[in-house]
């Protein structure tokens, strides 16, 4: 399988100048020994640590095998290691020297988190998605994946559309059924289709006989994995922990507590509802999205990307593809944003809302080619409701090029990068 560069590459780099420590974090098989392998491998001893095998006695004596290794060291699935933690953490309390440690976890239950409590100030946490359309494509640099930049540059002001009309993957265009059939695991990207499902029957085999029965302790396997599929099946909704419950004859606490297993692998994640009253935004319902449409394709039996035009899953999986990129894109700058989704009494919703430095930027999300007026009421209902705050409005669809639909509403193509 050949390497393709990811959009993280520079910011790893950076932070290996700067910190002792550099974990990166995400599902498994999304890349990350890849990725630091081809980064630091040169310089780097390469360990895999396994669920069952002690490799070199490390969780016996890690003093002693850190004595054995020397840096700098990259130390593959940490989560099975945890007892090397406290030693690195002395170690690089008297060396603080940066790039020491190149850490991964595809799990961030008690471990990862005990690595950002612990190492504060000596580790640099970051994950790692599925690979973004522009990274399957070939393009890695942030500067040209990132267009949304131009969008919030201009805050409230004039977006320059003559940039965004210089944009545009046309490679990933007239393949929207295939890049949301296939997913992002580098793994699947060269696959003959014939052979596809046998990858991800193997993928979610493992995941559960390794990760969920021996890392999060889960007996019933097969309830679980039907649990997964359900899942995977509301990708893109409001979660409710009742439903899922009674969908699969559990209580609704084991349906939270699995559902946070899954995010917990980096298999499931969520965006708080917003509100201006913080309590309660805190208490209504989140949106959750499973983190790759190949997989969540296959959890739905869809057997060809031809097979999914005529689904009725096709709307939230569009809607989970675009909000898995916008979230990618962020991933490669340093400016934080945070995501949110909005629904209001009247019934009125917007997709995605992301804020930063106060303005918010309403986001529809629409599996179609000809929008109407009535594609964009929730982004009008939401410049009603926060009309000193709301930036540009902006809805994503399957047109071939962006265009202003409205003063305020900005019409994008999917398959928009700077290429």
């Amino acid at each position: 399988m050949k390497y393709r560069h990811r959009i993280i590459e520079s910011k790893l780099k950076k932070l290996k100048e700067h910190f002792p420590v550099v974990v990166v974090t995400g599902a498994r098989q999304v890349g990350k020994s890849t990725l630091l392998a081809y980064l630091f491998g040169k310089n780097a001893r390469h360990i895999v640590f396994d669920p069952v095998t002690d490799e070199f006695g490390a969780r016996r004596d890690p003093e002693f095998f850190l004595q054995q290794h020397k840096t700098p060291l990259i130390l593959d699935e940490i989560q099975y290691a945890p007892e090397l933690l406290a030693v690195i953490k002395r170690n690089t309390d008297k060396d603080r020297a940066p790039g020491q440690f190149f850490l991964t976890g595809s799990q961030n239950l008690s471990v990862i988190k005990s690595i950002s409590e612990s190492m504060a100030g000596r580790a640099a946490v970051i994950d790692l998605d599925a690979m973004s359309v522009p990274e399957r494509l070939g393009i890695s640099d942030p500067a040209l994946c990132f267009w949304f930049e131009e969008i919030l540059r201009a805050g409230r002001g004039v977006v320059p559309l003559d940039k965004l009309k210089r944009s545009g993957a046309a490679q990933a265009r007239g393949r929207l059924f295939e890049m949301l059939w296939r997913g992002g695991y580098p793994g699947t990207l060269d696959l003959p289709d014939d052979i596809f499902a046998d990858y991800f029957q193997s993928y979610i085999r493992t995941y559960v006989e390794r990760d969920i029965r021996v890392i999060a302790e889960v007996s019933d396997q097969q309830t679980f994995s039907r649990f997964f599929g359900l899942a995977g099946a509301l990708t893109a909704q409001e979660v409710n922990y009742s439903h899922l419950g009674r969908e699969l004859g559990v209580t609704p606490q084991t349906a939270s507590r699995w559902l946070n297993i899954l995010k917990a692998t980096y298999q499931w994640f969520e965006i708080p509802p917003y509100h201006g009253n913080l309590v309660k935004r805190l208490s209504n319902k989140g949106k959750g999205y499973l983190t790759d449409t190949g997989l969540a394709c296959y959890l739905a039996h869809v057997s060809t990307p031809q097979a999914l035009a005529t689904q009725p899953f096709l709307g939230p999986i569009f809607e989970t593809h675009v909000v898995l990129e916008i979230k990618r894109m962020f991933s490669g700058i340093s400016a934080p944003v945070n995501f949110f989704h909005w629904r209001a009494h009247s019934g009125a919703e917007v997709d995605l809302v992301i804020e930063r430095d106060g303005i918010l930027w309403p986001v529809e999300i629409k599996c179609k080619a000809k929008i109407a007026s009535s594609d964009i009421r929730g982004l009008t209902a939401f410049r009603e409701a926060y009309p000193k705050q709301c930036g540009l409005g902006v809805l994503v669809a399957s047109v071939e090029e962006p265009y202003f639909y409205s003063r305020d509403v900005l019409v994008l193509p999917y398959s928009l990068c700077n290429a």
